[in-house]
C-alpha cells in the first residue's frame, strides 16, 4: 500500500571499508535534511564505529575533528603491537573516541545499536547490542593482520567485515518503513580519479577539534609512529585485497537479503586509511544518498510502498 509520511522511519545499514566509511556522514546529513528518521542502526567496522558516534550524540563533534585530521595524526594514533596476530592495538584510537564521546552504555542509547564483528574460530557473526559501546566498536573495527583481535567476553572477534561487510539481519525485526543500507565496496568506478595528498590548510577554530588536537599531540614523539609512516605503503596490496574480498561477499549478502534500498560507494573511491580525505568522502556520501534517494523524500513529495510482516 503506498503511504506518505511526514516523516519516514529508517534501519540503517552502515557497511565496512575503512576510511571510506567516512561517507556514512554525508548520508546521515542527507536523511536528516530530507525527513527520515533514523530508528535502527546496524554496522560493522567503520559502519559501527561512525553509527555508534552518530547515536551518541556526538556525530558533530566527531566529523569536526575528521575533517582538519590529518595523514600524520592517524599515524600518530596507531600504537604499533609488535604482536603475530596484528600491528595495531588500537588502544589510542578507543581512547582518543572516549575523550571525544565519553562512556557509554549501548542499551542507553537513544536508537536500536548493534555492532558485528566475527568469531572467526567459531567461523560465526557475533552481534553486540549491549554493553560499552566503545568495546563493542574496538571489536567491530580489528581489521585482520592490522588491528590485534579484541577479546570480547571469551572470545576474540575482529572485524566484522570478514564474515558480513553489509550486516542487514540484525534490523529484520525492526518495526520501522525502510531498511536503508551502505555498501562500501561497491564495483570500481573508472570515473574515480582519488587525491593521494594531505590538505593542510584546512584549520578549525572548534574547541572540541583543538581538545582532540591536543590529545593526539602526546603520541607526535612516537618513533614507532615514524616507522609506521615510512612503511605505510607496504599494506596497500593486503588493503586492496580485503577490498576485492569484502566486495563479493556484500554482493552475496544484498541478493540472499536485499534492502529496501542500497547506497553504493566504489571501493575504489577511496583507501582504507585515507582519513584525512574526511571532506570529501563525507560529500560522497551526501551525494550519493541524494541520488539513490530523493525520490523518496517525504519533504520532496516522495512516496514508497512498503510491507511489513
Amino acid at each position: 500500500m503506498a503511504v506518505n509520511h511526514d516523516e519516514m522511519s529508517v534501519s540503517l545499514v552502515l557497511g565496512s571499508g575503512g576510511a571510506r566509511g567516512l561517507a556514512h556522514i554525508g548520508i546521515i546529513h542527507w536523511l536528516e535534511d530530507n525527513g527520515f528518521s533514523i530508528k535502527s542502526i546496524s554496522g560493522c567496522s567503520m559502519g559501527a564505529l561512525i553509527g555508534g558516534i552518530y547515536a551518541a550524540g556526538k556525530l558533530a563533534d566527531f566529523e569536526d575533528w575528521a575533517r582538519v585530521i590529518t595523514r600524520l595524526d592517524i599515524v600518530h594514533l596507531l600504537d604499533l603491537s609488535w604482536k603475530k596476530n596484528g600491528l595495531i592495538k588500537g588502544d589510542r584510537i578507543i581512547d582518543t573516541l572516549k575523550e571525544l564521546v565519553g562512556e557509554v552504555l549501548i542499551e542507553d542509547l537513544p536508537v536500536t545499536y548493534t555492532a558485528v564483528a566475527a568469531d572467526i574460530f567459531n567461523e560465526k557473526e557475533v552481534w553486540m547490542n549491549s554493553g560499552d559501546l566503545f568495546d563493542a566498536i574496538r571489536a567491530s573495527i580489528a581489521l585482520p593482520l592490522f588491528f590485534t583481535p579484541c577479546r570480547y567476553g571469551d572470545v576474540d572477534l575482529i572485524d566484522g567485515g570478514v564474515l558480513n561487510p553489509v550486516p542487514i539481519a540484525p534490523t529484520f525485526h525492526d518495526a520501522t518503513d525502510l531498511t536503508i543500507a551502505v555498501n562500501l565496496v561497491g564495483q570500481i568506478d573508472k570515473r574515480e580519479a582519488p587525491s593521494r595528498n594531505d590538505n593542510p590548510a584546512q584549520i578549525s577554530s572548534s574547541p572540541v577539534a583543538a581538545k582532540i588536537a591536543e590529545f593526539i599531540a602526546k603520541f607526535r614523539d612516537s618513533q614507532d609512529a615514524n616507522d609506521l609512516e615510512n612503511d605505510w605503503d607496504a599494506y596497500d596490496i593486503a588493503n586492496q585485497a580485503f577490498d576485492a574480498m569484502q566486495s563479493t561477499i556484500a554482493r552475496q549478502k544484498l541478493a540472499a537479503y536485499p534492502a529496501d534500498h542500497v547506497i553504493e560507494i566504489a571501493r575504489n573511491a577511496g583507501g582504507i586509511m585515507e582519513f584525512h580525505r574526511a571532506s570529501e568522502m563525507i560529500e560522497l556520501g551526501y551525494e550519493r544518498a541524494k541520488k539513490a534517494l530523493e525520490a523518496l523524500s517525504p519533504r520532496t513529495g516522495g512516496r514508497q510502498s512498503s510491507e511489513h510482516p
